[in-house]
C-alpha cells in the first residue's frame, strides 16, 4: 500500500471520470499510449477508500517507469483528466518544411525542361544543384528531388 502522506499528487476520480475512462478504454480511436495513461489513472485512483498497489507494481504491470506514473498523476492533479490522457500538441512543427508548393513546382518544371546540352536527361543531382544555383532554396538533396518527382508519378527521363 502506498503511503499517501508522502505523495504530492493524488488521483481522486469522480464516478463520472471513471465512467469516461472506461468508455475511453473501449474505444478504438485512441492511441495505446493514451489508453495506458487511462489504465494508470484507474489503478492509482484513491477515491472511495480504495486500497492502492505499490507504485512499482503498477509501473511494471503497465510496462512503464515510476517517473511516468508520477507525470500522469501530476498532470491529472494540475490540469485535469483530458490533459493527463493526451500529449500536449505542438504549436509549430520543429523544422519548417523545405519543399513548399513553389519549390515543388520549380522541381517539376526543371525536370520537364530541356536538359543541359550534351545530356539526354536531368539527373536528380543536377536538378538539386540547379535549384540551389537559381536561389530557390539554400540547400536540397537529390533524394528530396527524387521524392517530389515520385510523389507526382513523374519520371526524370
Amino acid at each position: 500500500m502506498i503511503k499517501t502522506g508522502k505523495q504530492k499528487y493524488h488521483v481522486n476520480l469522480t464516478n463520472e471520470e471513471q465512467k469516461k475512462l472506461k468508455k475511453f478504454l473501449s474505444s478504438k480511436k485512441y492511441s495505446m499510449e493514451s489508453k495506458t495513461r487511462a489504465k494508470i489513472l484507474l489503478d492509482l485512483d484513491e477515491s472511495n477508500g480504495k486500497e492502492l498497489a505499490l507504485l512499482s507494481d503498477v509501473a511494471s504491470h503497465h510496462g512503464v517507469s515510476d517517473i511516468t506514473l508520477y507525470k500522469v498523476r501530476k498532470k491529472y492533479a494540475e490540469h485535469g483528466l483530458d490533459a493527463a490522457l493526451e500529449r500536449r500538441k505542438r504549436k509549430t512543427p520543429p523544422v519548417p518544411a523545405k519543399v513548399t508548393g513553389q519549390v515543388e513546382a520549380y522541381i517539376i518544371a526543371t525536370c520537364c525542361s530541356t536538359p543541359p546540352e550534351g545530356l539526354s536527361r536531368w539527373s536528380m543531382k543536377m536538378i538539386a544543384d540547379k535549384i540551389m544555383l537559381d536561389g530557390v532554396v539554400d540547400s536540397i538533396s537529390d533524394e528530396t528531388v527524387r521524392t517530389v518527382l515520385k510523389k507526382r508519378n513523374l519520371s526524370h527521363s
